[in-house]
């Protein structure tokens, strides 16, 4: 009798664990797929109207009738900073062909902020003018990682757009799509 309760408390057991684990399961698999979902999903759509505070001092916003790489970056993210000389190669090209940057910074806003993106952008040799987000950019845009990039045509379209560090298959995509 002790025994048949013993087998029968293993099997209670055992379906308890069953059951954790497939809610586990589930939820897991369900915050993958809201994930991807919430990634940029602007292809085709217009990019939303933002202003932001410039590094140094005034406001920018996405240009008008400009062709613009809308880049969203923290200093703290290592695909970002793998991503930046290749950024800043593009920007230093393209720019006199009248394409802009539209740089923005998501670290989280505090009293140290600037001078941190000033330092970084010394450190790695960039030259290219940041915004510095407080979210509302990043909300706007639903950027779900970091680093996100975005190709936006004249007419304020978003044409291309990138999610991860940006390596040389994506920046020749890039640079096909600018050509």
């Amino acid at each position: 009798m002790a025994n048949e309760m013993a087998i029968r408390a293993r099997r209670s057991d055992m379906w308890i664990w069953a059951l954790v684990v497939a809610a586990t399961a589930s939820v897991v698999a369900l915050a993958v797929i809201q994930g991807n979902r919430s990634g940029p999903r602007f292809s085709g759509k217009a990019a939303p109207a933002v202003a932001l505070p410039l590094l140094g001092g005034g406001k920018t916003a996405l240009p008008q009738g400009k062709v613009t790489v809308v880049d969203f970056w923290a200093t703290w993210c290592a695909p970002c900073r793998y991503s930046m000389p290749r950024l800043q190669s593009l920007w230093s090209e393209y720019r006199p062909r009248g394409v802009e940057l539209y740089s923005v910074d998501t670290d989280d806003p505090g009293p140290d902020r600037e001078a941190q993106v000033r330092e970084f952008l010394l450190r790695e040799k960039l030259s290219f003018p940041v915004a510095l987000d407080d979210g509302t950019a990043a909300e706007a845009f639903r950027v779900a990682s970091l680093p996100t990039m975005l190709l936006v045509d004249r007419t304020g379209t978003v044409i291309w757009s990138h999610v991860g560090a940006f390596t040389g298959p994506q920046e020749q995509r890039l640079r096909t799509a600018l050509d």
